[in-house]
């Protein structure tokens, strides 16, 4: 008669196997971001223009003027972007874990969206005012939230994007780098630094501005995900952020004076 055998013991993670992983999801996204982003940034520094009359789009149009094409380029992009994710939930469940591990799940639906409210309210205001000081002071380009035509899917897909970023920034540099990292034995404070930089890095596209603001707010959020154990807050803070500003700017581009 036959009978199943039983599960194998989820494997042992050893500091080295932890640091490869780390290599290779970081490779496959925001590492592989970062240095897209550097060589972008040299590229501003070494054109004609200086950095604040250059622009940074953030979600541009990708085919002008077939708006049905570029919509589904949009939508493309943007499954394609947040893939890591699934590779990190992957990887956890081969380690005997889950995306519940690192708090990326919906068990806590009032208190996350309550503290990603307020943590999105503290830093997106900040944030802003960061950004238009280092655009005054000519270290940052002019970032365009948002360059889509307008037509009827302009918000949604705007709203997408800005889910988009807050689940992959944070579930992968805040919760998933911050954990493994813990497991492999770093100490709190350079795993956060570690985190922050990544960050940052990845925005160097923007300017030194850029670089600067998304490592304070990584410190911020780092932090935060070290306190709480979850992850989900900080999506929800990520991706409220970056909703108000692309769609924020969108509708007031062009009509007031103190936006770039």
């Amino acid at each position: 008669m036959h009978t199943e055998s039983p599960l194998a013991p989820a494997p042992v993670l050893e500091p080295r196997l932890i640091r490869a992983e780390i290599f290779v999801v970081m490779s496959v996204s925001l590492g592989a971001s970062a240095l897209v982003a550097l060589v972008r940034l040299i590229g501003a520094l070494t054109a004609p223009k200086e950095l604040k009359g250059q622009q940074a789009v953030l979600v541009g149009s990708m085919a002008p003027d077939r708006p049905w094409l570029d919509l589904a380029l949009q939508l493309v992009q943007i499954a394609v972007s947040v893939a890591p994710v699934a590779l990190v939930a992957y990887l956890l469940v081969r380690s005997g874990e889950s995306m519940r591990t690192i708090g990326a799940d919906f068990r806590r639906p009032g208190g996350d969206l309550a503290r990603g409210a307020l943590l999105a309210a503290g830093i997106g205001g900040t944030g802003l005012a960061f950004y238009l000081a280092v655009w005054a002071s000519g270290i940052n380009l002019t970032v365009v939230p948002g360059a889509l035509p307008e037509v009827w899917w302009q918000v949604p897909v705007l709203l997408l994007a800005a889910a988009q970023n807050g689940v992959l920034e944070e579930v992968l540099v805040a919760g998933y780098l911050l954990h493994r990292l813990q497991q492999a034995g770093w100490t709190p404070w350079k795993a956060l630094a570690v985190s922050s930089l990544l960050r940052g890095s990845y925005h160097l596209y923007q300017g030194f501005g850029g670089f600067v603001g998304n490592v304070v707010m990584g410190v911020v959020f780092g932090w935060c995900y070290q306190r709480w154990g979850r992850a989900m807050p900080l999506v929800i803070a990520h991706t409220l952020i970056d909703a108000v500003a692309f769609v924020g700017y969108a509708f007031l581009h062009g009509k007031v004076s103190w936006l770039p």
